[in-house]
């Protein structure tokens, strides 16, 4: 019984690495999340505020990368992206009371970098 299910156990992995089952991950497509421009200034603050008690915001701190330019919309695009990206990248993690939006065009500038 035990040499019956290692074979089979065995066949399954066989099957899933031939089948491309591993190549999916590597061709998934890059994903960050920042705040939709129509959202409101309370909305901007309280997802900064949200997402900065859950991860490191310290990037944008004055004098840090992210810092500049020094706007809500900045500042929370760069925190929501902080959490979207450690929480999984799922689209729940991005959605932020619906004020998040999932881009697939790196929104890194100057020093500041996307993770």
């Amino acid at each position: 019984m035990a040499k019956a299910v290692a074979a089979l156990s065995l066949l399954l992995l066989v099957l899933y690495l031939s089948s491309g089952g591993d190549s999916a991950m590597a061709n998934e497509q890059k994903t960050w999340c920042v705040a939709k421009p129509s959202s409101d200034q309370a909305t901007l603050l309280a997802n900064i505020n949200y997402a900065c008690t859950h991860v490191d915001c310290q990037i944008l701190q004055k004098g840090c990368p992210c810092f500049s330019p020094d706007s809500l919309i900045n500042h929370a695009s760069v925190a929501m992206n902080l959490y979207y990206q450690c929480k999984g990248r799922n689209q729940w993690n991005c959605d932020f009371r619906n004020s998040g939006l999932i881009v697939v065009t790196d929104p890194s500038y100057s020093d500041c970098i996307y993770a």
